[in-house]
């Protein structure tokens, strides 16, 4: 018997590129080369005597005809992900569970995990508890997003890899900016801080250039959730990592008076026990998932 469908090779780099908008991103998601991706698509436009794809400067889309065959093609391939999954691999192979920092997890992991769902709908991400005085020996959790602080290094066993995070910009809403010419100005707002690093302001000031004594500090939070809210209701401005107030910058709440960024000795990494790294195919998905969402952020 003949088949004349293409493979689910052909199909699955082809969603991968409508989906994701780029061979590259493709590639990554399939765990292939870039070049396997680009002859997958290539088999399947001589196969159909058509282009699926239009190469622009904002990335690649699909032709009229791509789109067309997109809808026909989507729905089953999916179906078939489907039966696999129900009549195959073990529960644990499908679920990732995450513990991640509460700030950084309501601000920047799950406004985008919408986005890893719909590559990845046969996967269950679950998000559990943070706890700040963290061992890493937990066995309810596959993969931690912590805070390294300088010197810090992680228990035996333990790898992390860099996520992001790593530098701080001052940032006020759009009337506190206004007048605001020289970061020296900076000094006459009230300078809001999260209590457990004082010292924020006065790095980024000395950073600046800025030769005044250390600034006198305004209100104080314990939350760097907390203390983003207070900036955007016009208490003052702050002194944050960037990727935490990206949802406040894009609707214009918060603007970056400088293009300064300091790096403080503390960032975010992504951690895992060596023991069980390559062994969970939805760890490992969406631990390259984390990494790409972090390199596109920074």
């Amino acid at each position: 018997m003949k088949f004349k469908s293409p493979s689910l090779a052909e199909l699955h780099a082809f969603l991968g590129v409508c989906q994701l908008g780029s061979f590259r991103r493709a590639a990554e998601v399939l765990s292939v080369t870039q070049g396997a991706v680009s002859q997958a698509i290539l088999r399947l436009e001589q196969r159909l005597g058509c282009s699926l794809f239009d190469r622009q400067a904002t990335g690649v889309v699909p032709t009229a005809r791509g789109r067309e065959f997109q809808k026909l093609v989507e729905v089953h391939v999916a179906g078939l992900e489907s039966a696999v999954t129900q009549f195959g691999g073990a529960p644990s192979q499908r679920k990732v569970r995450v513990s991640v920092l509460p700030t950084l997890g309501t601000r920047w992991l799950v406004p985008r995990l919408a986005g890893f769902q719909s590559l990845n709908p046969n996967i269950e991400v679950e998000l559990r508890q943070y706890r700040f005085d963290e061992d890493f020996k937990r066995d309810d959790v596959d993969l931690w997003i912590a805070l390294k602080l300088p010197g810090k290094k992680w228990p035996r066993g333990i790898q992390g890899r860099y996520l992001l995070g790593k530098e701080i910009t001052p940032a006020c809403t759009p009337a506190l900016a206004r007048n605001i010419k020289r970061p020296e100005d900076l000094a006459t707002r009230p300078l809001l801080h999260h209590i457990n690093y004082p010292a924020n302001w006065a790095v980024w000031m000395e950073a600046a250039g800025v030769k005044k004594p250390p600034p006198a500090l305004g209100p104080g939070f314990d939350l760097g959730n907390n203390l983003i809210v207070a900036a955007t209701a016009g208490m003052g401005a702050i002194v944050i990592q960037p990727c935490l107030i990206e949802s406040e910058l894009r609707s214009g709440q918060l603007v970056l008076p400088f293009d300064t960024r300091v790096a403080t000795g503390r960032s975010y990494y992504l951690c895992q026990r060596s023991a069980t790294a390559h062994t969970n195919r939805a760890v490992d998905a969406f631990a390259a998932w984390l990494q790409e969402q972090a390199s596109d952020a920074a």
